[in-house]
């Protein structure tokens, strides 16, 4: 079958920087989607988005849809026709149901018996005029909350559409989507290309608009030569460039054509804190900073610009008159915030409300810094320094700086602690609550640190699930999810000895003191499983099987160190040879006692009964492993513990070879079921080693 490239282009206003990665790989998603629904086969598809245009070329489509040959079979022969040989009701009804006539009826074999069947040929529909409707739909699943409507039309989109490209092969698609027609015609750079440029074919679609158009259609490609542009700038002052990945996505979403340009500001504004210059020069102007090569903050920034100046030394002088007075700003409020200390927000803090139902920011700051003075007992911290961090970390939320750059919160908590003389632990916990901020950050460097942030993320958790507001589906309005990757990560990465019971525990009690809310068990429950279901999330994406972490969640440990210890070991064990005959034991072990679910699982085995050789060897090689095993547990040696296990293989497969269970006389059989007991509570000291290759 013959096969041609496609590819649909939306002309636009400028797009949200922000959501265009995500709008046109949604776009590029939902379209190949309804390609494969509509049985069009294509070889690849490609992606394209700048601030004017979202695009996707589908290569090697299909020029129709396959013929279908619809096929129905209908009652047997024998009851399609009565004892005169008429048709039958049933017969003449599957006639019907096929919109033809008895006598065109085939017979065919199946399930033994002739029985009645009918098949008719679809003709496959041609793929350009399947494409128009296929790519409305596509454009009516893209996800935007508040659309545009722009001239008469009723219809609405993220930004108004000026132009429609749309071509299968060199054939102009018939469409119209939002009041424009399609054509095969598009537009470059605002600035460099006026006239409008035709495309003759999808596949010279990228290239024209690159050589003709100035427009690098690519994002990520964009998104590289950005990055390229910006080491290459700050190479040549011997810098290294500050690259935030999320910056670099915006300015990608900003230019279809960038141009690299380093400026410089005032020496003077180094001596604010770096991360309050970085984040308004980011914030404000979308500008790189740089560091030298000691990681110190150079007053050098780097812009891109949309187009290829033919005065670039202009671009770079209006860039610096509008940065100088943002930092002069940014100047102004952290020097007006030295004059006040942070203790002294503290009855501030009782004005602003952090949730109606939780209270106020102040009740917030009180639970964590109670929640950090008793975890940092538990811990072996000092309880003081932690209550003291715990108090003080939402004081710089009333700040200037805080509140014109939101990002800097807990860092200028920070610097604002060190100018009050207080401890540099206290100062640095104070930064480090908020870590990690994403996916992949840092995580708090000090144990104090990791105390606060601990708090921070538990009482989150626990005040929101005791209001009833635990993330639904992909909402999460307050990042719980993100909270509770962080919370876990620190004390797994930090090997801390904590019980998640026990953190739920504490953080209700600082709930009830300051905001009179009490947990019900249920809730208990419901945020114990919310945290080990980030667990799931975490090892699946770190390559666990789901059945090894099943096997580790079955025996529910509720200290997120052993738990990890326990998956580690249970992963290299399920790797191994003998883990699949161990757990094949166990999965008949247990097919046993549920069939005897009535036994007591804490009858003690009596000695007295034991009949046959192979039941007395076993208990005593039971009795023998337990002993083994059992300073290894205590020393959290799980893979040990496992290896141990294994050499109880041959003495089960014997005890199943020639001991009965289910025997007549009462008192053996359940005897030889406390055996089993005995066996089973073995296997899941580590694990339920039945699970981890799955049923």
């Amino acid at each position: 079958m013959l096969e041609q490239d496609f590819i649909i282009e939306l002309g636009t206003e400028e797009l949200p920087p922000k959501v265009l990665r995500n709008l046109s790989t949604t776009f590029e998603q939902e379209l190949t989607d309804l390609l494969k629904v509509y049985k069009l086969k294509f070889r690849s598809s490609k992606v394209f988005a700048t601030p004017r245009r979202l695009a996707v070329l589908v290569q090697a489509l299909v020029e129709r849809q396959d013929d279908q040959i619809n096929e129905k079979i209908g009652p047997s022969v024998d009851n399609a026709l009565d004892q005169n040989g008429n048709p039958t009701p049933a017969a003449i009804g599957f006639a019907k149901s096929c919109g033809v006539r008895i006598d065109e009826l085939k017979t065919v074999t199946n399930d033994n018996k002739t029985k009645l069947y009918f098949s008719v040929k679809t003709q496959g529909e041609e793929t350009i005029q399947i494409l128009p409707s296929l790519i409305k739909a596509a454009i009516n699943k893209l996800p935007i909350p508040k659309k545009m409507r722009w001239g008469s039309s009723r219809e609405g989109f993220i930004r108004p559409v000026h132009w429609v490209l749309a071509l299968y092969g060199s054939n102009i698609l018939d469409l119209e989507i939002f009041g424009v027609q399609s054509s095969n015609q598009t537009f470059g750079h605002r600035t460099h290309t006026k006239k409008a440029i035709t495309i003759t074919t999808p596949k010279e679609y990228e290239q024209t608009l690159e050589e003709v158009g100035y427009v690098i259609a690519s994002f990520e490609k964009r998104c590289k030569k950005i990055k390229n542009l910006i080491e290459a700038e700050a190479s040549k002052i011997n810098a290294v460039g500050i690259i935030s990945l999320d910056l670099l996505e915006e300015v990608t979403g900003l230019v279809e054509w960038p141009v690299a340009l380093t400026g410089n500001f005032d020496e003077h504004f180094l001596k604010l804190p770096a991360q309050s210059l970085i984040i308004s020069l980011q914030s404000h102007q979308k500008t790189f900073c740089c560091n030298d090569k000691k990681g110190n903050l150079l007053p050098v920034f780097i812009a891109i610009s949309n187009l290829k100046s033919k005065n670039p030394e202009e671009v770079v002088r209006g860039n610096e008159r509008v940065i100088r007075p943002r930092l002069a700003d940014a100047e102004f409020f952290f020097n007006t915030d030295k004059k006040v200390r942070l203790d002294s927000r503290l009855e501030d803090l009782k004005t602003v409300i952090f949730q109606d139902k939780l209270g106020t920011l102040y009740n917030r700051s009180a639970r964590i810094a109670q929640v950090s003075g008793l975890i940092a007992t538990t811990l072996g911290a000092q309880s003081k320094a932690a209550f003291r961090a715990g108090l003080l970390s939402k004081c710089d939320l009333l700040s200037n700086m805080v509140g014109e750059f939101s990002d800097l919160q807990g860092i200028m908590g920070k610097y604002y602690a060190e100018q009050d003389c207080e401890t540099p632990d206290v100062a640095i916990a104070i930064e480090e609550q908020y870590l990690p901020r994403f996916s992949g950050d840092k995580l708090p460097q000090t144990k104090l640190g990791c105390v606060v942030s601990i708090a921070e993320k538990i009482d989150t958790i626990t005040g929101l699930f005791s209001i009833g507001q635990p993330p639904t589906g992909s909402k999460d309005p307050f990042a719980l999810r993100r909270a509770a990757i962080g919370l876990l990560r620190i004390i797994i990465e930090n090997d801390l000895d904590l019980d998640l019971r026990d953190c739920i525990e504490i953080a209700e009690k600082s709930l009830s003191k300051e905001s009179d809310i009490d947990l019900t068990e249920v809730q208990r429950n419901e945020i114990l499983e919310f945290l080990l279901d980030r667990l799931r999330a975490m090892y699946l994406a770190d390559g666990i099987t789901p059945e090894v972490f099943q096997s580790v969640l079955s025996i529910r440990p509720t200290k997120p160190a052993d738990f990890d210890r326990r998956i580690k070991a249970v992963f290299d064990f399920s790797k191994m040879g003998e883990s699949r005959a161990l757990s094949d034991s166990n999965k008949r072990v247990l097919n046993i006692l549920n069939k005897n679910s009535s036994t007591n699982e804490r009858i003690i085995v009596n000695e007295t009964l034991l009949v046959e050789g192979a039941e007395r060897n076993l208990v005593h090689k039971l009795q023998k492993t337990g002993d083994i095993v059992k300073p290894m547990l205590l020393e959290s040696n799980y893979l040990g513990v496992l290896h141990s296990l294994v050499m109880l293989r041959t003495d089960i497969d014997t005890f199943f070879e020639d001991v009965l269970v289910n025997c007549e006389d009462e008192a053996v059989q359940q005897n030889r079921i406390a055996i089993l007991w005995k066996l089973r509570a073995l296997f899941t000291t580590v694990a339920d080693i039945s699970q981890i290759h799955g049923n």
